[in-house]
């Protein structure tokens, strides 16, 4: 009886098998069949459509509308537009060395790094691009095309006309000869008077690990030195070996910090630290928000993982998909994402699952009611599926839509392109600040026939009297209470300027400081008014609240 069980499982398992086997060949074949009738198509067309077609351009799009379906990280770039990528993960690029942006039909230069050819030769914030080596740039230029046409081999030259606003001459041409533009992945470090060190950390690049340390390293060096503070804020990441390394700075040699699978079992890859730390003790805090993501989540929750850094700030962005890079024919590129990554508790952080997709189309999100527990190295609960949660929750103030408005719709660019224009001479950076003079003459610079913005309280006043109509509440009586309400709720341009003025002051600070200073001066001035910074410094100095943090108490 036994014997012709054990018989029967094994055909049973014979069948799965060919089943299986024979399934798998199905769709095999299935593919094939596919891909040759998608070559068939896009052959007649390129062959008999009535019109000729763009089939270079077609292919394009094609090739980027299959690799939307997947996730939005993987990505086909072509032997001729590769600058991007490799700018990422080697942390530099030849160019001219600026930001460029498209607002209607002009493409302007957004911001000339410091230092750059750029900046050198003369362009400024605000210019609007007329000709590059006598080509117009015309309103279906598309911004794409300029940078490439601005980028290009160290040492040549590029000539470029711009129309420049609120100066006397109006159009200014330059010859800007490019040089190989480095990404500076650190844009400050230092020690404040209270012994708390600051690094400020925008990328993961081939440079990133090497600039953490000697920053650390010189820190070290000052003898009030008491704690660090790295701030990851907006910081998408890069290089996950970036992160390893900068992560062995604090944990001992042999300590693992992360590890990837892919979809074979084979795929599986674990990196630990293999050099030896800087300082295992000292006190040390990682700031996070929302724009944290990938390699800055593998540094912030691998840290929190082993117990060795508070998280304070707001929750990461939870990108927890490893991407590299493979070749292509001709030359081309192909990102293409193969693998998740698990920091030291075995959670994955990834918040979307790009292989289920809303009935719109959206990847599906991971609601918090169905994450799971893990423990860090001492027994503190943390969670996957949601990005980083910090220890500490520090929001920063919520913005409203007049201030999106000023920053979005330019305001705050023009009125500082306009200043810059008025004042060429800076003032030490130390020294300069926005007084009250100047934020009065920004409140007369926007013009309120022109400056459009929600008046969240009129929308709502609007909304409870269409309601009270619907409804059958709309008597003369309450009609005359909205008439009294709606006067008394009706808003003012300068007075919701005047009760904003403590957030726009900051935002005039930032762009105006962009028109004169350094990335670390600019860095500097921002760290004053940064209450998420504030809250992490006072942990840093209180060591017996650091401790309580990062070691539960034990149940008694």
């Amino acid at each position: 009886m036994k014997r012709l069980f054990a018989i029967a499982l094994l055909f049973t398992a014979l069948f799965a098998a060919i089943g299986a086997t024979s399934t798998a060949a199905a769709k095999k074949d299935q593919f094939a069949r596919k891909l040759h009738t998608f070559n068939a198509i896009v052959k007649e067309l390129h062959t008999n459509y009535v019109d000729t077609l763009d089939a270079i351009g077609i292919m394009d799009k094609t090739i980027d509308a299959l690799l939307y379906q997947i996730d939005p990280y993987t990505e086909y770039y072509p032997a001729d537009n590769q600058d991007e990528i490799l700018s990422l993960s080697q942390g530099k690029y030849a160019g001219i060395g600026s930001f460029i942006v498209k607002r209607g039909d002009s493409v302007y230069i957004s911001e000339p790094q410091w230092e750059s050819p750029a900046r050198k030769s003369g362009l400024k914030a605000g210019d609007a691009l007329v000709t590059i080596d006598g080509d117009s740039i015309s309103k279906s230029t598309d911004v794409g095309d300029v940078s490439k046409r601005l980028r290009g081999q160290a040492g040549t030259e590029v000539k470029v006309s711009v129309r420049r606003p609120y100066g006397p001459d109006s159009t200014l041409s330059f010859t800007i000869r490019r040089a190989d533009i480095k990404v500076n992945p650190l844009p400050y470090y230092g020690v404040d008077s209270l012994g708390v060190g600051y690094i400020r950390l925008t990328t993961f690049n081939e440079s990133s690990a090497r600039q953490v340390r000697d920053a650390i390293l010189d820190m070290l060096r000052d003898p009030k030195f008491k704690g660090l503070v790295i701030d990851l804020r907006s910081n998408g990441g890069g290089l996950l070996e970036s992160a390893v390394q900068i992560a062995s700075n604090f944990v001992p040699k042999g300590t693992e910090i992360v590890r990837t699978r892919g979809r074979e079992t084979r795929d599986e890859r674990v990196y630990k630290t293999v050099g030896q730390p800087l300082d295992t003790k000292i006190p040390l805090a990682i700031l996070t928000d929302g724009g944290t993501a990938s390699a800055s989540e593998i540094l912030a929750g691998s840290l929190q993982d082993l117990d060795r850094a508070v998280i304070v700030g707001d929750r990461s962005f939870g990108k927890g998909l490893v991407q590299t890079t493979r070749p292509l024919p001709y030359d081309d590129i192909l990102k293409i994402t193969t693998g998740r990554y698990y920091i030291p508790s075995g959670r994955l952080i990834q918040v979307l699952d790009y292989s289920h997709r809303n009935p719109d189309g959206s990847p599906a999100r991971m609601p918090d009611s169905l994450t799971h527990e893990f423990a860090t190295r001492a027994g503190r609960t943390v969670r996957d599926g949601g990005g980083i949660t910090p220890d500490l929750t520090v929001k920063r103030a919520e913005g409203n839509r007049l201030l999106y408005n000023i920053m979005s719709d330019f305001w705050a660019y023009d009125f500082a392109t306009r200043y810059a224009a008025l004042h060429p001479e800076p003032v030490p950076s130390d020294s300069f600040k926005v007084s009250d003079e100047i934020f009065e003459d920004f409140k007369a610079f926007i013009d309120p026939e022109r400056f459009k913005y929600d008046k969240q309280c009129e929308t709502g006043l609007k909304y409870l009297r269409d309601a009270a109509k619907a409804e059958g509440y709309m008597t003369d009586s309450v009609a005359a209470q909205f008439d009294i309400l709606g006067a008394m709720l009706k808003h003012d341009l300068g007075h919701d300027l005047d009760f904003n003025r403590k957030d726009i002051i900051e935002i005039l600070d930032d762009e105006l400081a962009a028109r004169y200073y350094s990335d670390a001066d600019r860095v500097r001035r921002q760290l004053g008014n940064d209450s998420v910074l504030a809250k992490a410094k006072e942990i840093i100095l209180d060591k017996e609240r650091y401790q309580i943090i990062l070691k539960p108490r034990k149940e008694e």
